[in-house]
């Protein structure tokens, strides 16, 4: 079973775990598990996508329980009319804060996007990053004789496919756990001396205005234990308490909704 951070009669969210398809795709034709599926099976009803994380990434997925509540909600996300805030550990240090505006080419997939136009202009993507804390580890990693860390928060403007990754990489600092974007050598030791074995990308809040009654709601994802592996063994408790949870402005919400946090 999926946890369920949020439900109410038109809409329902979801922590996802890494590792997870949002939906059935015929480049993935031997996968059995969904989390769509897994949703509809869950609350015996059936949902409706309004955004996707790729399939490393954790944390806070929305759905709609009807068509036209997915479409509201799908606006609010095209138009960023929501604020999203992932947190990640990356690699090295970093400090301070900025907004980040680098434009990206489209990353094309070979056989699901083969028909689509190769030289497209790189389009415009903006995300403000926020360095949190940094750690420093006694293990040796490539011509290093340490392994540095920075845990950062990540918010972003426009929606590019990768476009957090592909970010941090520019910045010289990839996610840990980044397979394509990443340092393949700084991966393979920090999953076999710290764990982190998995993309180190959690989608941990979500602010939006409730489709139907207008009311803002935080939506929020707890991490899993890989996460809270490294966090402890990083000392960062104290910068990232339990985030798990739902906000809402007034109670109005509260009394008509099924909430479980």
């Amino acid at each position: 079973m999926l946890e369920i951070i949020y439900q109410d009669r038109w809409l329902v969210a979801v922590n996802k775990p890494s590792g997870w398809l949002v939906h059935r795709s015929w480049l993935d034709r031997h996968e059995k598990v969904f989390v769509m599926q897994t949703v509809r099976d869950q609350i015996g009803q059936h949902v409706f996508t309004v955004h996707r994380l790729d399939r490393p990434t954790s944390g806070v997925l929305l759905m709609g329980l009807s068509g036209e509540v997915a479409r509201l909600l799908s606006t609010q996300f095209e138009q960023h009319q929501l604020q999203k805030t992932y947190h990640a550990v990356v690699r090295g240090w970093l400090s301070g804060e900025e907004r980040l505006s680098y434009d990206l080419t489209e990353e094309l997939d070979k056989i699901a996007d083969k028909f689509s136009q190769p030289e497209k202009a790189p389009q415009p993507a903006v995300t403000r990053w926020r360095s949190l804390a940094t750690a420093e580890l006694p293990v040796a990693v490539s011509r290093y004789d340490t392994s540095r860390f920075t845990l950062m928060a990540l918010e972003p403007e426009t929606g590019r496919k990768h476009q957090l990754r592909r970010h941090m990489s520019h910045l010289r600092h990839p996610i840990i756990g980044d397979s394509a974007h990443g340092d393949l050598r700084q991966n393979r030791s920090a999953a076999a001396n710290f764990g982190m074995d998995r993309l180190m990308l959690h989608a941990s809040e979500l602010r939006l205005n409730h489709p139907v009654t207008g009311e803002p709601l935080v939506l929020r994802a707890g991490m899993d234990a890989v996460w809270q592996n490294a966090i402890a063994q990083f000392g960062w408790r104290h910068v990232l308490p339990d985030v798990a949870g739902v906000e809402f402005a007034s109670d109005s919400i509260q009394d008509s909704a099924s909430v479980n946090a």
